[in-house]
């Protein structure tokens, strides 16, 4: 079965001018010139987060379309990957969805150029098992989830599949097994839960998986994202500004700037993996950080599409200083 990415329309919003900005050139650079933009990170409470915890030596593998690995926001901050789809170890991104999730995990942030990423300490692991039009095979991910938790993923985000990769977890699927394995290696896996719309029937999922719905900046569901998941939680997923290749790809075709905004759960999901890596860096297991991360995310309104409710970066942060 193919699998896409669960991210809708790109929206362009840099002008040339702003992008050679972004080059750190001039006096007195801004230490991210575009994090007014970003408000998910303050919805989320990472910058509180960050005082105790920013991921450092966590690594985050983006089991995606791969990476631009010159992108300025992003080189640097990754470790070796794999391209299942080319059978290679250059994981260059043709599509454009893997380098704008990547971004949102952990871009360089306090460097001069473009975004800050929610875990700033932490490394990306490009694993590409999606082409350039966006789709999969369920072989390719199966694999590219093993060979990350194999290769040292701390984290391990898949932002792929919309309803089918939920319906493949609620009936334990090949991809239910590969999810397993990872955890049982000692990696937390963090799914995006789809744009379809769609109510899930919430089955109590055995698979060791936190899955995300999306929500808007007042915090409530986006009118596009699945619910339903059993212990799901929620994070910004519309309007998500993050990083994009910098040469010509699907993503790219109108805008090579670099950045751009994307809204899906594809953008909820690795900002709840950020989460999770600053709690990784605090020592706790992905049994743990999946506890933390439901336990102290908030829905005062009882929203049903917010499942267990909009995570809280800091309360989490604060919570696991709490278990030491």
């Amino acid at each position: 079965m193919r699998r896409r990415p669960a991210a809708l329309t790109a929206l362009p919003v840099l002008t040339a001018l702003t992008a050679a900005l972004l080059t750190g050139c001039g006096s007195d650079p801004e230490p991210d010139p575009l994090r007014g933009q970003q408000w998910a990170l303050d919805a989320l409470k990472l910058p509180g987060a960050w005082k105790t915890s920013k991921g450092d030596d966590t690594v985050i593998a983006v089991v995606d379309t791969g990476v631009d690995p010159g992108h300025p926001d992003l080189k640097g901050r990754l470790v070796d990957g794999y391209d299942f789809v080319d059978g290679d170890d250059d994981p260059k991104d043709l599509n454009g969805h893997g380098t704008h999730v990547s971004g949102i995990a952990a871009a360089h942030t306090d460097n001069g150029v473009g975004i800050a990423g929610g875990a700033p300490g932490a490394r990306i692991m490009p694993v590409r098992v999606l082409g350039a039009d966006g789709s999969g095979s369920d072989a390719n991910i199966t694999k590219g989830i093993v060979w990350a938790a194999q290769h040292g993923a701390d984290v391990i985000n898949l932002s792929l599949g919309e309803s089918g990769l939920m319906a493949r977890l609620l009936q334990g699927g090949v991809l239910n097994q590969a999810i397993s394995a990872a955890d049982a290696a000692g990696a937390v896996v963090v799914a995006a839960a789809g744009n379809d719309a769609t109510l899930l029937q919430p089955y109590k999922v055995a698979t060791p998986v936190l899955v995300v719905n999306a929500a808007d900046a007042q915090g409530r569901p986006a009118s596009f994202t699945n619910f339903g998941a059993q212990d799901a939680v929620a994070a910004p997923g519309v309007d998500i500004l993050s990083t994009l290749p910098t040469y010509t790809s699907k993503e790219t075709l109108k805008n090579t700037t670099g950045y751009g905004k994307l809204s899906g759960t594809s953008m909820a999901a690795p900002y709840v993996s950020a989460v999770a890596a600053l709690l990784h860096h605090q020592g706790l297991s992905p049994a743990e950080i999946r506890q933390t991360i439901r336990s102290t995310a908030k829905n005062p309104a009882n929203a049903p599409k917010l499942g267990l409710g909009n995570v809280d970066a800091a309360a989490a942060v604060k919570a696991a200083a709490d278990k030491k």
